[in-house]
């Protein structure tokens, strides 16, 4: 089997510009069947440019994005009905109770859900007693897992999250990692960006680390670690005795803090 026909997500030679500022430059890489592929960076490193350009929203000035077997340039509609995003804010209808959010998004995928389904979904994120409750009556956790179950109530085979566990406890971050890792299981792929280093570490099989719109290095969390353990930067900035990804990261990307 070629590497072409195992990866959901080919990203090739991909620029965005803003006027005569290069956001994403030369960007490459792909997500794999099956695989949970984290892109990682300081604010305003090119993330969600990048992402943005591989949901639609906005079209870059030059590169290819396959999802799935189509070109988005050439095929949108096709690309985008492959993916299911979940983005870091929500924006549902707070006012909408959580039953009428979820009708209205399986309708506008085509998705058929008859009640016993609906009850289903529900039970299946703990929240069947929340079914006649205000979006906005839930709490940060309970919100995700809604937007969660809407990103991939079409069973999308590419599903994009960005920064998915930003503000929740402990136990909701466990469990979003739980759900992130059934999407997985089903053969479909998961591309997230997050600024957690130990997220990273714990639920990606690969990573790429990008800043100032490149990409510095692509490969999974351990070997970037093993690569990087005994640089001298790498080691100056190490604060646990132990290298972590968040100390490469640090050493690859500065310690200045992005605005």
């Amino acid at each position: 089997m070629d590497q072409e026909s195992t990866n959901i997500l080919t990203v090739d030679g991909l620029n965005v510009s803003y006027g005569n500022f290069q956001a994403v430059q030369n960007v490459s890489f792909d997500v794999r069947k099956g695989e949970i592929f984290g892109l990682l960076g300081p604010n305003g490193a090119g993330k969600t440019s990048t992402l943005s350009a591989i949901e639609g929203l906005l079209k870059p000035q030059s590169g290819a994005i396959i999802v799935d077997g189509n070109n988005a340039k050439e095929k949108p509609l096709h690309a985008r009905a492959s993916l299911g995003v979940q983005l870091q804010s929500t924006s549902f209808q707070p006012e909408l109770y959580v039953v009428e959010v979820l009708q209205l998004y399986a309708g506008i995928y085509g998705v058929p859900l008859s009640k016993d389904t609906l009850t289903a979904m529900l039970k299946d994120i703990n929240l069947e007693d929340s079914a006649t409750k205000k979006f906005g009556q839930l709490s940060g956790g309970q919100q995700q897992r809604v937007s969660l179950l809407i990103a991939t109530i079409h069973n999308p085979r590419l599903v994009l999250l960005d920064e998915p566990t930003s503000g929740l406890d402990p136990q909701s971050r466990r469990q979003l990692w739980e759900r992130i890792e059934a999407i997985r299981e089903k053969g479909n792929a998961v591309l997230l960006t997050t600024h957690s280093m130990e997220e990273a570490e714990a639920v990606c099989d690969r990573i790429a680390i990008i800043d100032h719109g490149k990409v510095i290095i692509i490969d999974t969390p351990q070997a970037i670690i093993d690569k990087y353990r005994n640089d001298p930067e790498v080691i100056s900035v190490s604060r646990r005795g132990k290298i972590t990804l968040e100390d490469v990261f640090i050493a690859l990307t500065g310690k200045a803090i992005r605005a």
